[in-house]
This record gives C-alpha cells, structure tokens and sequence, in this order.
C-alpha cells in the first residue's frame, strides 16, 4: 500500500544507503497503521534509524513532517506501542 502520492521527509546530505534506511522506517510506520507490522520489524528498523538519525529534535521534526504529508501516520506512536508490547502484531489507527 505504498503507493501513497507524497514526498518523505529526507536530508540531501544523507548517504543513499542512510536514505533507504529512512525511508524503511517510514513504511514500517505505513504498514503499522494500514496492515498492521511485526512489533519486532518494527523495534529492528527504528534501531537502524536512529543510527542515521540520533538526534531526539531531528527524530521528531522527521516525525512531524511525515504525519503532515500522510494526514496523521504517528512515527512516535508506532515506536510507543512496539516498546509497550512485548511480541505480535502492532496495528494503529489515525487519531
């Protein structure tokens, strides 16, 4: 279901191996709220991110824009609920 017409919010000075691993962060947040994803996809791929992303204020400015451009798809809250369950499934729903 990625076939969403928008642009993710990326850095030009990211590396395209950096880029991917965004962008892969971003569409585990899509797949949490439109098919619902493996909390330990989930756990996995924001380990990775925050390897290119370390900083809190950066990770939510990320975060914020991405919501705007998806109409509310929470990089925050799919993180939450993957820390507060500890195995299955994680599936949101826009607030």
């Amino acid at each position: 279901m990625h076939d969403k017409n928008y642009s993710y919010p990326l850095d030009p000075s990211w590396s395209t191996a950096e880029i991917e691993t965004v962008i892969a962060m971003f569409r585990v947040v899509e797949d949490a709220y439109e098919t619902g994803i493996n909390r330990q996809q989930v756990m996995d791929c924001y380990r990775d991110f925050k390897n290119v992303v370390p900083a809190k204020s950066e990770e939510k400015r990320l975060g914020k824009e991405f919501a705007k451009v998806t109409g509310g798809y929470q990089l925050y809250d799919v993180v939450k609920a993957a820390r507060e369950q500890k195995a299955g499934q994680i599936k949101l729903s826009v607030k």
